[in-house]
């Protein structure tokens, strides 16, 4: 039983993407304003942040951030 249990671990480890990629998909996204927000969803949804360093890396994303950033919409109040 722990074997399969082993087994059903490792098969859903797989199936998950990677940090990186994750974070591409955040900033791709229109969710995300900054750097921040993408952190801030990342682990939310249980990811490392050891992986996001670097000045290219944070540009790249930061970029994609600002080009896909879709502000929500404010409904009027009265």
């Amino acid at each position: 039983m722990a074997r399969a249990a082993a087994r059903a671990y490792l098969g859903a480890m797989t199936d998950r993407i990677t940090t990186l990629e994750r974070a591409f998909e955040l900033a791709r996204s229109g969710d995300c304003a900054s750097i921040s927000d993408v952190r801030e969803k990342l682990v939310a949804e249980g990811y490392s942040l050891q992986q996001l360093t670097g000045p290219t890396l944070l540009k790249q994303l930061r970029t994609l951030c600002t080009a896909s950033y879709v502000p929500a919409e404010v409904e009027p109040q009265g």
